[in-house]
């Protein structure tokens, strides 16, 4: 499934862009139906300068593919935290023949490898004078992050915050109150009409808003006590990817930093 995305700049900042630029973002939210994982392509329309957020393995070639077909230059692929439920795509953009200066991108908190490191308040600039800027959002692991695009009013938060949920907290260092805080301090502090974009929905929801969020979320509308209660009840079964996924996403899925036993459960024999 692809979504196509289209933003321009609200008229409200060209006043934050004193040089006259113009400011556009054209976005696409792409699908993986194993994990329910949403990845965002993001393209600048004056440079064609591009990046990709949270890529899945499986589905690397249709990303590939669908960044030459715009003919986009791809500058960076970005994970916003260790994914457990599916191996990360980065690695196998990066090894992809037309995109050799593509470089990745992961929290240093963390505690994986990728070609930059980021923390909290760090801004990512590409395009034509776009950024987006780094927020912590610690909970669902201690690596979280949301990525905020403040000129087209869009945040990428990962497993932090899902349309109407948000990512659980009984494995990979997750904070249940950790999470409660990172989500309102970080989240629900931005302006209400900015669009929510995670990771996942397992729904069929595509889109939500921080007023949505901070109105109708049945978690995180709560108390921090009753959210930690909610929270420790869930009763989740761990990822069937998780054994493969974690340790391969640690090393941004690049199959030459795997040892030959990883290579094997994530590639099979097509990488030995």
């Amino acid at each position: 499934m692809i979504h196509h995305i289209r933003h321009t700049m609200p008229s409200h900042m060209h006043n934050q862009y004193p040089y006259g630029v113009e400011v556009v973002v054209s976005a696409i939210q792409l699908f993986e139906a194993r994990s329910f994982t949403y990845t965002y392509l993001l393209g600048c329309t004056k440079t064609r300068h591009a990046l990709v957020i949270d890529p899945v393995i499986e589905t690397v070639e249709r990303d590939a593919s669908l960044v030459r077909e715009l003919g986009l230059d791809l500058k960076y692929v970005i994970n916003t935290h260790i994914h457990a439920d599916h191996v990360t795509g980065s690695g196998e953009l990066k090894r992809n023949k037309y995109f050799p200066k593509a470089l990745s991108i992961l929290s240093e908190k963390a505690g994986g490898r990728a070609d930059l490191l980021v923390k909290h308040a760090d801004l990512i600039r590409w395009g034509n004078g776009l950024e987006l800027e780094v927020r912590e959002t610690p909970g669902h692991t201690n690596g979280c992050v949301t990525f905020v695009c403040h000129s087209n009013q869009m945040a990428f938060t990962g497993d932090a915050l899902l349309i109407r949920g948000c990512g659980r907290t009984d494995f990979q260092h997750g904070n249940a109150r950790t999470l409660y805080r990172s989500v309102h301090s970080q989240i629900f502090t931005l302006p209400s009409d900015y669009l929510i974009y995670p990771a996942h929905d397992y729904a069929g929801r595509m889109v939500s808003s921080v007023w949505e969020e901070k109105k109708f979320n049945p978690r995180l509308t709560k108390s921090e006590e009753e959210f930690a209660a909610i929270m420790e009840k869930l009763g989740l079964p761990y990822p069937k990817q998780i054994e493969k996924s974690e340790p391969a996403n640690l090393l941004c899925g690049i199959a030459e930093l795997m040892d030959d036993e990883l290579r094997r459960k994530v590639f099979g024999e097509k990488k030995q």
